[in-house]
């Protein structure tokens, strides 16, 4: 009876673990935060690969600590800013620890730097003002356009009408052209240079 009893504790021990594990795996939209220790894993590689084996045991390490689905390292994507980071001192000294932030988006998982120094932070600044500004060019332009379709109909018509005739002229100046290259062609052949007799030499 005791022995029943035991396992039937342990069984309920295990499902509780399993929902406990369940609870643990990140969902969408969710943020977490993981110091990732690179060291171990590219000291004993050559150096000119230590940067790449350190990216790649990041993934690794997050693969393993999110619960991808076979640990799948193609669902993890880096940030870019990350990546410059790890390399930022070569292919031979990568970075020996990184903290790092991982945000869920249905099946991928993104990665960023957590703590993210000053010089990145004034270039992702200066990179979204560049974004914003080609945004706000390219709006300018759709209005124009629109506004320009919209009040004047007529010249845009008459507009087609002129490309139209540009582009007829060009095609009657091709014919044109063949036409006196074809005569030009008829005219050379017609007028040979006369032949040279070869008289014999006077003693």
């Amino acid at each position: 009876m005791e022995e029943i009893l035991t396992q039937l504790k342990k069984l309920k021990n295990q499902g509780d673990v399993t929902l406990a594990k369940q609870k643990k795996s990140i969902q969408d939209n969710e943020e977490r935060e993981y110091i990732v220790p690179l060291r171990r894993k590219w000291i004993n590689t050559p150096k000119y690969r230590r940067a790449e084996k350190a990216v790649k045991s990041l993934k690794q390490f997050l693969a393993k600590h999110l619960r991808v689905e076979d640990r799948n390292i193609k669902k993890i994507k880096l940030d870019h800013f990350l990546n410059e980071e790890i390399w930022y001192r070569g292919i031979k000294k990568p970075l020996h620890k990184v903290k790092v932030k991982v945000k869920k988006e249905g099946e991928i998982f993104r990665v960023f730097l957590s703590e993210i120094p000053q010089v990145v932070k004034y270039r992702m600044d200066k990179e979204k003002k560049i974004k914003e500004s080609v945004e706000k060019i390219k709006e300018k332009k759709k209005e124009e356009t629109k506004s320009i379709e919209e009040t004047e109909p007529e010249k845009t018509e008459k507009k087609e009408e002129i490309e139209e005739k540009k582009e007829s002229v060009k095609e009657e100046m091709q014919q044109m052209e063949k036409q006196i290259h074809k005569q030009i062609k008829h005219e050379q052949t017609s007028k040979k240079p006369p032949k040279v007799k070869r008289m014999a030499l006077q003693k």
